[in-house]
């Protein structure tokens, strides 16, 4: 078993080739698992934790035209028929399995494992593969989750990259001790750091933590020199930041530090699927996705402050 936290090895549960909305250019993004938050509206649950994950796609399973491997394979008698006639995995047993037989066997991937641990070596091979696909502006994006999080495995990685001539970019919450923080972002070109909320008590509702450690690190970094470039970013949350004062209170803090780039990222229902298939209830189910005048409202309290306002994919890289 792979130490959980090493810089050697990272647990990684996606990588995706020729992103372009990660960065400049075409990238490979790398999605490290574990994150500090816990954002109810996340689109990925699946990364919260530091651990392999097992994953059920019930419209997948073919239970109901005779199979039953999983019910065979299961070691810990987790995988049963419910009232309904179809398969469902008891998820008390499931999120303690380490071994993951039902997946291995499953002809559809109706049961599938999310996660996998990669050695920096593996990685640094899939990196260079994708290199000659990038184009002069391109390089890897490191994503979550939260990439800090492995932040022994994401320090080796992107010194390695800089070692390449790679450009370095990272998608982070910045709820990171500030020393690690501040250690790991020379070896990286570009930074996009979401900001959820201005109002610490507010944030905290939400996603599980305060803002006050990402404001300072945010600060920090502008103070340190950084020479990168930092794009923040926010998720547009209706009913939670979409409002005038949260806008404003963003727009200040900015103007202080001398930022003048953001990202409104809209709401979108696209990891409801994925919040069923763990097994958990997903509190914005029926929400619907972040209206185009809703987003342009929010991009003129940003303009009218002097400050670049990008919505969704159109950021200026």
């Amino acid at each position: 078993m792979v130490n959980k936290l090493s810089s050697d090895a990272g647990l990684i549960f996606d990588i995706q080739s020729y992103s372009v909305h990660d960065g400049p250019g075409c990238r490979t993004t790398v999605f490290l698992a574990g994150c500090f938050l816990k954002c109810l509206w996340c689109a990925n649950p699946e990364s919260w934790d530091l651990q392999e994950k097992l994953m059920f796609a019930g419209t997948k399973c073919r239970y109901a035209s005779g199979c039953s491997r999983c019910l065979k394979a299961c070691k810990k008698q987790g995988i049963a028929e419910n009232d309904q006639g179809r398969i469902e995995p008891d998820w008390n047993k499931c999120k303690t399995c380490t071994e993951f037989t039902c997946a291995a066997v499953c002809p559809v991937e109706a049961l599938r494992v999310c996660g996998r641990h990669y050695t920096a070596a593996e990685l640094m091979r899939i990196i260079r593969r994708d290199r000659s696909f990038w184009g002069p502006d391109g390089g890897v994006t490191f994503s979550g989750g939260e990439p800090f999080y492995q932040k022994d495995f994401l320090a080796g990685m992107v010194k390695q990259c800089k070692e390449d001539y790679i450009h370095t970019a990272i998608e982070t919450t910045a709820q990171v001790n500030q020393e690690n923080f501040l250690s790991v972002m020379p070896y990286i070109d570009f930074a996009f750091i979401d900001v959820k909320h201005m109002d610490s008590a507010r944030h905290r509702e939400l996603t599980g933590v305060g803002n006050e450690l990402i404001l300072s690190n945010i600060g920090a970094l502008v103070q340190s020199g950084w020479p990168g470039r930092l794009v923040l970013r926010m998720p547009v949350i209706e009913g939670f930041n979409d409002r005038a004062e949260n806008i404003a209170g963003l727009a200040g803090f900015m103007e202080t530090l001398g930022l003048f780039e953001i990202n409104l990222l809209p709401f979108h229902r696209l990891g409801d699927s994925k919040w069923e298939q763990l097994g958990k209830t997903y509190a914005y189910k029926e929400y619907t996705a972040t209206s185009q005048e809703k987003l342009e409202e929010l991009q003129a309290l940003f303009l009218k402050r002097r400050i670049a306002c990008y919505i969704g994919s159109n950021t200026a890289f």
